[in-house]
């Protein structure tokens, strides 16, 4: 949460001439409505379920750079679907930096009514690992400007698997 995974998935995407696509953002285009409705109608298993689908969806499509949420990397079937069809780019990112990044967001769910900082650390233990099992490249955002970050991938991508 807060790491430019759109950002930085976006401008990727146009380094490589590919389509972007967002697994929060098709949720809601199946759907109809935002996340934080289906948080707050079937909470997070619910959407979790959703998510599931979107992402076996979506990683079955060819010449994408594609945004998960956060979270993703919870399920199983997730990160095998991720690490199988794809290349997966780790956005490491400080609790600070995401609390400076979420601040003003009012799309953020799994912040509502709790402290932000004591949340986010709680995600980060729980996912860092998870994160680091399927990345193929990790890149540090913190501080760092999203083309910059996006242009880093690529050239590590580009070391790891030829032009």
């Amino acid at each position: 949460m807060g790491s430019g995974k759109t950002a930085v998935g976006r401008h990727l995407a146009r380094l490589f001439r590919f389509t972007f696509l967002d697994s929060d953002a098709d949720i809601e285009a199946r759907t109809g409505v935002d996340i934080s409705f289906i948080f707050e109608k079937e909470g997070e298993a619910g959407f979790r379920i959703r998510e599931r689908e979107s992402i076996d969806r979506l990683t079955r499509m060819e010449s994408i750079v594609l945004a998960t949420g956060g979270g993703a990397v919870i399920d199983p079937e997730n990160r095998r679907a991720l690490a199988e069809r794809g290349v997966v780019v780790y956005l490491q990112t400080s609790v600070d930096q995401q609390i400076e990044r979420t601040r003003h967001g009012r799309h953020r769910p799994l912040l509502y009514d709790t402290d932000p900082e004591e949340k986010l650390k709680d995600l980060m233990r729980r996912r860092a690992a998870l994160y680091a099992e399927i990345a193929n490249v990790t890149v540090s955002t913190d501080g760092r400007r999203v083309q910059t970050v996006a242009e880093e991938i690529l050239q590590e991508l580009r070391r790891a698997y030829g032009p």
